[in-house]
């Protein structure tokens, strides 16, 4: 009886369902994509399967296949649950081992949705080209909930649209071929739960030629001078390359646009590709231009219409620009302010306020919105990347979006920067060089500068002019997930690495900028990003990462601001404020997000300081200010800064800014000095001039010679903390066995901000891993990454452990984070030094607590993470090199001791800032007597200005006292010890020595 009401009420409820359109007589048979009866499995990728993604752990829905007797097609639906917060769903990819999938026959795709009639709208996304369904474009369009029960939507292929607020791989070809498809996504309703389920998802109907045939132009964009000749390339060009079936027609006429009568010869016509033409056939339109009277003029825009019969049109209607000419401000002989006040006396408030918005690459597309809104920079965030990630792709791209800034009525170019903090860290097969936390270790500002230089090229040879960087942190709590992106936690350390900045633009003049191996570099984060209390974050999950500092107006001055002025002495030529507050004890203001303190920005850094660059907010950091986003605009702008990184709403903040203009609330004045700021830098660069990509030195990045700088600075990197019996260096006739998680990992010894935001373990990008470079010095190496394989019959072990990559708030201890060891990093230190004598390294971004196993440890190192140059870590290692690197940081015995600085009246590390022993062939011997005369030369070569010599005087004596303090670091050793480090560094050498000397006396 009960079957047979299941079957009655089955029945019933098919006779409820919608019928599905029914097919023509011509139309192929639907093409099943899933059928949900088992055939899929639940897998991630490579694999093939269905996966939930989420924008965190609670984002992704439920997946579950659920027996349904109403279950459109089969016994079984795909059924689930959410409750998502920021954005989740869920996806089908197919197989990367197997072949991409075609559909190009097919007119579109279509499936049952149960409706829960909420009026939200679903997204649904297909993936089209590339390497596999992660490395795929996205294409979209979404439909409503507004009924109940089962529906089955019918999508054509031509109702969706290229994603431009995402794309994994930067986009392809920005085509939606069909030929070459990986699969499909749903992107469900965010902030309300809810349920759904799905079926029967197939390809339908039969592809028209309107929809496998376009009509395509060479470019959107077509520039040439007064009297000069547009030659506009038109392409037929069809899904698979096939010839087209029917004749596609194509009408051409010049209409609009700025440019008058008397500037150009109309033209206007028609011409046909007849059936049977071949994928790819080209026909060339001219467009004439003409000379006029008039000696000075802005650009002027000519469109070429175009309407297509049988084909798709092109997705915009092409213009020719006749070139600005003959006003100052593209006169290259005239100085550089007196351009900059012809060109903003020339312009709107809103290309004014274009000027000060910076978009991101995936948000913009094609880049229309960059001649639409006049848009002054574009950005590629974190993995924000062309496909292929070449360099060439890198210049073809940019060039892309720079032409588009050729048709505003100023062309004025774009500025585009990217944030290469250690290295052209975001291109593959670049140089990617330690992080500036190793940089700090080595303690030389010449090669700080050098691999400033290097980075400068690689970015400069791909089209980008601007670097967001360096990092000017003073770091000053290990648990702070972006510890490796500051050079130390000593200011005067950080000042001493400013080098770099030279390195990157060279004089601090500016007059390098042109240079195709220069660009614009970036202070961050001004000012106490290093400082914030461990705790004080409000920003998702984060502990530290966009905290708060809390200090005196003299703590503010000596330790966060110092390195500020260093950068503006050195002429950087942009600065970015802080995520973090700032809570200046006694001003009475309490915590002040940074990017709202017109105190400090104006105030401090361009009245002050005397900074004549401009202040380049953080992504979305004015978001952060209280209040709504007019406010956040107006004072964030009015607090000085003069370009807002406002990634995808950039329309937003360009529309809001002129409002509060014409409002009253934001001064005319205000503007006109940010964008006149924005100007001074971009006519520096030559960009005027020369706004595309000078792809010349290309052939140099991650060459051999840009690869032994960095190599030089791995090696200069290693801290050698411990060194019983001399372990270190080995000798190439030794029987090694190497253990660890990170001896043969690229990715993990390279860290954040490697090719993608966060970083990943694995092969991501080409270079030396330290097992690889160890092999190449070694007679006899085992490698068992998690010491498994047995011991027996070896010389040395070396266990090269530490973190996984993490970028930002993302790495905060607390946040998924500590500064142990991993459980099976431990396990592998723990069996190989009891089996053998042992040296282990630390590949991390921050000190890791080591002490209840330094014991049983022969040889440390701190080998931070040294880039893709593993040749330089085996250098030292097998000695063709000495370490020579000393702690940029300290070394805390536990997490409890946090935060823990040199200078502290509680002192009391594992190692001291400072620390570091040698390798050298002769280290100097002595003691009291010798220390003192080293003092008394000390004070002689302070007195007399002779820096190098008073730098050698205080290695020398720091040498002798680490000989005796090797294995009894105190209190009484360690707090002396490390204000020697300070006083060397500010020039101090009699006192430093002193220091030393009480240091050694204690031991």
């Amino acid at each position: 009886m009960r079957r047979t009401a299941l079957l009655v009420s089955a029945a019933l409820l098919t006779s409820l369902l919608p019928l599905a359109v029914a097919r023509a007589a011509d139309d192929p048979p639907p093409v099943p994509v899933d059928r949900f009866e088992g055939e899929v499995p639940f897998a991630n990728p490579p694999a093939g399967g269905l996966f939930t993604w989420g924008s965190d752990t609670d984002d992704p829905p439920t997946l579950q296949l659920s027996s349904r007797v109403d279950a459109p097609e089969g016994d079984q639906v795909l059924s689930g649950t959410y409750d998502i917060s920021g954005y989740g769903g869920f996806t089908h990819d197919f197989a990367f081992a197997d072949p991409a999938h075609d559909w190009s026959a097919h007119k579109g795709i279509r499936f049952w949705w149960e409706g829960q009639d909420n009026g939200k709208k679903i997204a649904f996304e297909l993936k089209d080209g590339g390497a596999n369904g992660e490395a795929s474009e996205l294409w979209t369009t979404s439909f409503t909930d507004d009924f109940t029960g089962w529906k089955q939507i019918e999508i054509p292929f031509s109702d969706f649209a290229y994603r431009t607020d995402y794309q994994p791989v930067g986009g392809i070809d920005h085509i939606l071929g069909l030929t070459e498809m990986w699969g499909y996504g749903v992107t469900l309703p965010v902030g309300t739960p809810g349920r759904f389920a799905l079926d029967g998802v197939e390809l339908y109907g039969r592809a028209d030629q309107s929809l496998r045939a376009s009509v395509l132009t060479d470019s959107a964009v077509y520039p040439v001078r007064e009297g000069g000749t547009a030659q506009v390339k038109v392409t037929v060009a069809t899904t698979g390359s096939a010839p087209v079936d029917e004749p596609v027609t194509v009408a051409y006429e010049t209409a609009g646009g700025t440019a008058s009568a008397a500037d150009f010869t109309p033209v206007k016509g028609e011409f046909t590709f007849p059936a049977g033409t071949a994928s790819g056939t080209t026909r060339t339109l001219k467009v004439a231009t003409l000379k006029d009277k008039t000696a000075s003029e802005t650009a002027e825009t000519i469109p070429l219409k175009l309407t297509v019969t049988g084909a798709k049109a092109p997705a915009e209607t092409p213009q020719v620009v006749i070139d600005a000419h003959g006003l100052p401000y593209l006169n290259s002989k005239l100085p550089v302010h007196k351009r900059v006040a012809d060109l903003l006396s020339r312009m709107s408030l809103e290309e004014k306020a274009g000027q000060m918005t910076q978009a991101e690459r995936g948000a913009v597309g094609t880049g229309a919105d960059i001649t639409a809104d006049d848009l002054g920079s574009l950005l590629s965030g974190g993995g924000s990347t062309p496909t292929p990630n070449t360099p060439e792709a890198w210049a073809k791209m940019i060039d892309s979006f720079q032409l588009r800034a050729q048709a505003t009525r100023f062309q004025i170019p774009l500025i585009y920067g990217v944030d290469a903090v250690h290295g052209h860290n975001n291109l593959v097969g670049a140089t990617v060089m330690p992080h500036n936390i190793g940089i700090g270790a080595s303690r030389d500002p010449a090669l700080a500068q050098r691999t400033g230089a290097v980075t400068a090229a690689e970015v400069r040879a791909t089209g980008i002019p601007w670097d967001f960087a360096p990092c000017l942190c003073v770091t000053r709590d290990e648990r702070w997930g972006r510890s490796y992106e500051s050079f130390g936690e000593d200011p005067a350390l950080v000042e001493s690495m400013e080098t770099v900045i030279q390195g990157l633009q060279g004089a601090r003049s500016g007059t390098d900028l042109d240079r195709n191996d220069k660009v614009l570099a970036t202070a961050k984060h001004f000012v106490g990003d290093g400082g914030t209390a461990y705790g004080s974050s409000t920003t998702g999950t984060y502990t530290i990462d966009q905290g708060v500092t809390t200090v005196t107006r003299k703590q503010l001055e000596a330790i966060h601001l110092a390195p500020y002025k260093s950068a503006v002495d050195r002429g950087v030529g942009t600065v970015m404020p802080s995520y973090s507050s700032l809570d200046v004890v006694g001003d009475g203001l309490g915590p002040v997000k940074m990017h709202a303190r017109a105190d400090m920005i104006n105030g401090v850094l361009k009245k002050k300081l005397g900074f004549d660059g401009f202040v380049i907010s953080d992504w979305n950091g004015i978001d952060q200010i209280p209040g709504d986003y007019a406010s956040d605009v107006r004072t964030s702008v009015d607090a000085g800064v003069d370009m807002v990184m406002a990634p995808y709403a950039y329309k937003d903040f360009r529309t809001a800014l002129v409002q509060e203009v014409r409002a009253g609330r934001v001064s005319e004045k205000r503007i006109d000095d940010a964008v006149a700021r924005i100007l001074t830098q971009k006519f520096k660069l030559g960009l005027f001039e020369k706004p595309y990509a000078d792809t010349s030195g290309a052939s140099k990045i991650g060459s051999a010679g840009h690869r032994a700088v960095a190599r030089q600075a791995a090696a200069e990197s290693q801290v050698l903390l411990k060194n019983s019996g001399g372990l270190l260096p080995l000798r190439k006739s030794q029987k090694v066995y190497v253990a660890g998680s990170n001896a043969d990992d690229i990715g993990n010894q390279s860290g954040g901000w490697t090719v993608t935001w966060q970083g990943s373990s694995g092969d991501i990008t080409p270079g030396t891993t330290i097992l690889e470079a160890m092999r190449k010095n070694s007679a006899a190496l085992t490698y068992s990454k998690d010491a498994s394989a047995p011991t027996g019959g070896y010389d040395v072990g070396v266990v090269v452990v530490g973190e996984t990559p993490y970028a930002e708030g993302v790495g905060d201890v607390g946040n998924g984070h500590d500064l142990e060891l991993s459980a099976a990093d431990r396990a592998a230190v723990d069996k190989v030094c009891a089996a053998m004598k042992c040296a282990v390294l630390i590949v991390s971004g921050r000190p890791q607590l080591i002490g209840d196993r330094l014991g049983d440890i022969d040889a440390l190192v701190a080998s931070w993470l040294p880039g893709t140059e593993g040749d330089g870590v085996a250098d030292v290692l097998y000695g063709k090199r000495p370490f020579t690197g000393r702690l940029p940081v300290t070394w805390p015995r536990s997490q409890t001791q946090l935060p823990i600085n040199v200078g502290d009246p509680t002192y009391d590390p594992q190692f001291p800032y400072g620390w570091g022993l040698t390798t050298l062939t002769k280290v100097p011997e002595g003691g009291a007597a010798t220390l003192k005369a080293l003092g008394t030369a000390a004070r002689a070569a302070e007195r007399a200005g002779a820096d190098d010599r008073g730098r050698a005087l205080v290695e020398k004596a720091r040498l002798i006292v680490q000989r005796k303090t090797d294995r009894r670091m105190t209190a009484a050793v360690a707090a002396p010890f490390a204000d020697a480090d300070h006083l060397l560094l500010t020039g101090r050498y009699g006192e430093a020595v002193r220091k030393l000397t009480q240091a050694y006396r204690a031991a």
